[in-house]
């Protein structure tokens, strides 16, 4: 199982990125990279890893961090075992490490809900 993020890098305060996750593996194989819930976690220097986004498998509702709502954007796309996060008026304290992860459960949300995490990629937005 591997996760590949990219799209991270060096950005100015107000500007955007666009995050991608490619998901590979026998686990998400055939049709069932559509059976688990996807999502970004992130991780800042002297913080804790924090929840981003999440896009339900099974109702595609969508979840955000109260700190990310209505700037970011997550999307999936099935066929190609693709995760996307659109980051849009990004701020400094969105700097950090951002991971996308998996989850075979239904609204999963909090870190030890997710099985499967990448390595991540790096934003740093300055101010």
């Amino acid at each position: 199982v591997q996760l590949q993020a990219s799209g991270g890098g060096l950005v100015q305060a107000g500007g955007s990125l666009k995050l991608s996750c490619t998901a590979s593996g026998d686990t998400f194989s055939g049709d069932r990279f559509r059976l688990y819930t996807v999502g970004w976690f992130r991780l800042a220097p002297g913080k804790e890893r924090e929840f981003v986004a999440a896009k339900d498998y099974r109702t595609y509702s969508t979840y955000y961090s109260n700190s990310v709502k209505g700037r970011f954007t997550i999307s999936r796309d099935n066929a190609k075992n693709m995760v996307y996060l659109q980051m849009n008026s990004l701020k400094p304290e969105d700097t950090g490490v951002y991971s996308c992860v998996t989850s075979p459960r239904s609204r999963a949300r909090d870190v030890y809900e997710f099985d499967y995490w990448g390595q991540g990629t790096l934003v740093t937005v300055s101010s």
